[in-house]
């Protein structure tokens, strides 16, 4: 599908403020999948504005702070720089680590640090990144970023969590804005647990992993070779992080089987790519998905799905059925 228009809006939970549907993720230009260029990455951001995409997620830790650098000067002087949200996120990095990243003096001096790096008075909206459930459940580490909020160093605060469990939890804090979950067609529990409570307390959910780390884009065979700093090649049983990180916490085998399993599925005039994407966007309570993209094409793609025509009902029934019937057993780690 040919693409050049301005990427349909979404409204950012309980403020006016309106976001791109399809998002950019930014993951990916600082070698989490394998070795990236700057001035690609560059080129790709700049695609994806020309496009109308204007909500860009990163973290503190993508390339130990290079990847928010990189988008501060990109953004920098720009006479339309309050055009475009960056969500980032903290709590993972390395210095000081565990357990002293849950410290009042710790947020501080990320959220500091991610104010120097992007080059802003204030952060549009600063998340939780993976933390630990016993820090969520303490609630400390979100009367912290309450406490920046009202100095005015932030903007607004959510979480990124790995299960349902953990977005329930994190859903009774106050001032929470948004939850940034994983969700795809091979990853459908937030339908049934988080999609309606999220609503009615009017929080953004922010959808991370739509393609399953590349297997619903359709091109992946069983032999595939992943660049060494690639998680899809460290990462695909869950050595360092969450399993449910990458390939949905499917056997990568068994996850490339299944997805050519549904690729008879996809509606002519689109990509399995834009299919995957265009399932996400289906569901109104997702604000906006973050597929991530590394050369400007990726982007224009990407933007594109948010133009198709939403997917028959019948075939959104026929894909809940192959998930529950031959995905959902496969699925390892907490979900």
């Amino acid at each position: 599908m040919s693409y050049t228009g301005a990427a349909p809006r979404r409204r950012l939970a309980q403020g006016r403020l309106e976001v791109s549907a399809i998002g950019l993720g930014c993951m990916g230009m600082s070698e989490f999948y394998g070795p990236a260029e700057e001035a690609e990455s560059v080129a790709t951001i700049q695609r994806a504005l020309d496009l109308g995409i204007d909500f860009l997620d990163t973290a503190n830790i993508y390339g130990m702070g290079r990847n928010e650098t990189l988008i501060g000067r990109f953004l920098k002087g720009r006479s339309d720089r309050e055009r475009f949200f960056v969500a980032t996120k903290l709590g993972r990095h390395p210095r000081p680590g565990w357990p002293a990243n849950f410290t009042r003096e710790a947020v501080r001096q990320h959220t500091e640090d991610s104010l120097r790096r992007l080059q802003v008075e204030a952060l549009d909206l600063t998340q939780t990144h993976c933390i630990p459930r016993e820090q969520m459940a303490s609630g400390e580490v979100f009367e912290y970023l309450r406490e920046l909020k009202r100095e005015g160093k932030i903007k607004a605060f959510g979480a990124s969590v790995e299960t349902m469990d953990e977005a329930l939890l994190c859903l009774e804090q106050d001032e929470l804005s948004s939850l940034q979950v994983i969700f795809n067609v091979f990853r459908q529990k937030p339908i049934d647990v988080l999609f309606d409570r999220a609503r009615a307390r009017q929080v953004a959910l922010i959808v991370r992993l739509p393609l399953a780390s590349g297997l619903l884009g359709g091109h992946l065979t069983r032999d595939a070779v992943f660049a060494e700093k690639d998680h899809r090649h460290f990462n695909r049983d869950g050595q360092y992080f969450n399993v449910g990180e990458t390939f949905a916490g499917l056997p990568f085998e068994r996850g490339v089987e299944l997805a050519d399993a549904i690729k008879a599925l996809v509606p002519g005039g689109m990509t399995m790519a834009q299919f995957a994407l265009r399932w996400c966007l289906d569901y109104d309570a997702v604000t906006t998905v973050i597929p991530g993209a590394k050369r400007p094409e990726q982007a224009r793609q990407n933007a594109a799905a948010s133009e198709l025509p939403r997917l028959p009902a019948g075939l959104h029934s026929q894909l809940r059925r192959f998930y529950d019937d031959e995905v959902a057993p496969l699925i390892r780690g907490p979900y």
